[in-house]
């Protein structure tokens, strides 16, 4: 399986909270938009302003990241992942979430290969699917 990692997925599995993805690792390859990187981090150090994560928490937190990161395929954002990402959707889409949808699709476009896109974001996995993505991780 080609996955697509959205954000949702790697925070999961970087703080443990709630359900993570039962399919994590078990894929042929993953990706996701070199944003990532970006969300995770400023999440996590909210997180860690909240209180809800500890210096050593933190710290774990930021290694695994990393390491996800070197793992996996970051696709770039490039201007025409944005001009994708501006066009009209079917459903409601927030701004970022709206740029890996973009990634996912025009890497399926260039590649022509089908990936799974993983997400524990309910609305997100609902554009997903609306959009032709099959779709994973959302209750």
């Amino acid at each position: 399986m080609i996955v697509y990692l959205d954000t949702s997925t790697v925070l999961q599995a970087l703080v443990g909270r709630g359900t993570t993805l039962s399919e994590w690792g078990q894929w042929e390859r993953a990706y996701t938009s070199g944003l990532m990187g970006v969300e995770a981090r400023r999440a996590l150090d909210r997180l860690r302003l909240e209180q809800a994560l500890d210096d050593d928490g933190l710290a774990t937190a930021h290694e695994a990241l990393g390491a996800i990161e070197s793992a996996i395929g970051a696709i770039r954002l490039t201007a025409a992942v944005l001009r994708r990402a501006s066009r009209p959707m079917a459903t409601v889409v927030k701004t970022l979430d709206a740029i890996h949808l973009a990634s996912a699709l025009l890497f399926e476009e260039h590649r022509q290969e089908r990936m799974v896109f993983a997400t524990h974001d309910r609305r997100q996995g609902v554009a997903a699917r609306a959009l032709g993505l099959q779709v994973i991780g959302t209750a």
